[in-house]
């Protein structure tokens, strides 16, 4: 069986206070003249989770990746493609039914500070990351696991897209179906969440982050869901 260098995220269990680069919730690391993100709706999206990412992956080592998300709009993901690409600015680019996505994916090369003010709705719990071997099974199909870098386990067929800008979006990092986020006490409850105190991304799919490996630009992520 083929083998891959990965790191599996683990999430603490006790919350915490202050930055951290590596967090659920907590205070986002984000490059200078970046704001918060916000949905079409006008409401703050939710930081989800933020990580510095190792140096022994490849294009990406180095970067800081944040994931934020609408906790009122919560759906899978449409991709949209032209000319064997994805559309241009598919990050701002109508997502349907919806005008515009109501999610930011964020790889950051100069975050060194962090926001003054931290997320409302989840818990800050720290992250930590472990390196492990990803083995393959015989189709090329990664372990199923809160990781970065290795390879996908595809919940269906493997799915390829190339950026805007012409490279080839890379694979780096799943999020697991069902993986629950816990939220803060007497904060709204996430439409179609699948346990109450706790948001999901994109309805609790299997999510993997496609990512331009020439930077294009910080939010040239594609956020490629599956169940």
């Amino acid at each position: 069986m083929r083998k891959a260098s990965a790191h599996l995220v683990e999430v603490g269990s006790e919350p915490f206070d202050g930055p951290a680069r590596n967090s659920v919730g907590g205070q986002p690391y984000l490059d200078e003249g970046q704001s918060w993100p916000e949905c079409f709706c006008g409401e703050r999206l939710v930081l989800f989770f933020q990580l510095d990412i190792p140096s022994d992956l490849e294009a990406f080592g180095g970067d800081h990746l944040l994931v934020f998300q609408c906790r009122a709009h919560n759906d899978a993901t449409y991709a949209e493609s032209a000319d064997d690409r994805l559309v241009p600015r598919y990050w701002d680019a109508p997502q349907p039914p919806y005008p515009r996505p109501f999610w930011r994916v964020l790889l950051q090369r100069r975050a060194t500070l962090p926001a003054e003010e931290t997320e409302p709705s989840l818990r800050a719990l720290p992250l930590t990351l472990r390196p492990f071997t990803d083995t393959l099974d015989a189709d090329g199909i990664g372990a199923q696991a809160f990781k970065v870098g290795g390879a996908p386990s595809w919940a269906q067929s493997p799915e390829y897209y190339r950026c805007a800008c012409g490279a080839d979006m890379v694979y780096l990092c799943q999020v697991p179906e069902n993986m629950g986020f816990a939220a803060r006490p007497c904060r709204p409850e996430q439409p179609y969440s699948g346990g109450i105190g706790t948001y999901e991304l994109f309805l609790g799919n299997e999510v993997y982050l496609l990512a331009c490996p020439a930077h294009c630009d910080p939010a040239a992520v594609w956020p490629l869901t599956q169940s």
